[in-house]
């Protein structure tokens, strides 16, 4: 498989940021506003993942799967972009790491980014990307996040979000050909310096 943007076969990967310091505070542009999750929104992130998602096969159950363990934490920890007349335009979460455990040093997770295709490229990324930093923030020293290679443009913003390539995964060649790929397109010189003399 190779991807609009010229990615063969994309792999999986995980980034890490070492800390919730410093991070970029965008702003949202005018005519859109951030709300927490609300009763009926597993159909509304269905919908969203649905309109967007290239990679993964998305089913109301696997909203359940991702989440239904934890479901009362919804209300504190995932979000929804919309516009101000109430459509409902992208959705984070600002989940736990590795787990669900209430512990204020385990690692956060920015979990399930999707942006609608019809308002993909108007600078709505980053503001929500601060938006979950800001409540990750509140309750983790470090975070992760899972992506894939086939994502150049999301990969991007995370990298200025201060994300790298999780260094325990550089010893697999399929990895380290993965992350070249991504840089050959996004020139970022943050992730040149990360995979530098890997692989």
């Amino acid at each position: 498989m190779t991807t609009a943007d010229g990615i063969s076969q994309p792999v999986d990967v995980t980034m890490v940021r070492a800390n919730l310091e410093g991070f970029p505070v965008v702003e949202l542009p005018a005519g859109y506003r951030m709300r927490t999750y609300r009763d009926g929104d597993r159909q509304t992130w269905t919908d969203l993942h649905l309109a967007a998602e290239r990679f993964v096969q998305v089913t109301p159950e696997l909203f359940d799967r991702q989440f239904g363990h934890a479901f009362p934490a919804l209300a504190d920890r995932m979000f929804f972009l919309e516009t101000l007349d109430g459509t409902p335009v992208g959705s984070i979460t600002a989940w736990w790491g590795r787990q669900y455990e209430e512990a204020i040093s385990e690692q956060g997770r920015i979990h399930w980014v999707v942006i609608h295709p019809a308002y993909q490229r108007r600078g709505l990324a980053k503001p929500m990307m601060t938006h979950a930093m800001r409540r990750l923030a509140q309750s983790h020293d470090s975070a992760l996040l899972g992506t894939a290679t086939g994502r150049p443009w999301a990969i991007k913003v995370y990298l200025d979000y201060g994300f790298r390539p999780d260094p325990a995964e550089l010893a697999r060649p399929e990895i380290v050909n993965g992350w070249r790929q991504v840089q050959r397109i996004i020139a970022h010189p943050a992730l040149a310096k990360a995979v530098d003399g890997a692989g």
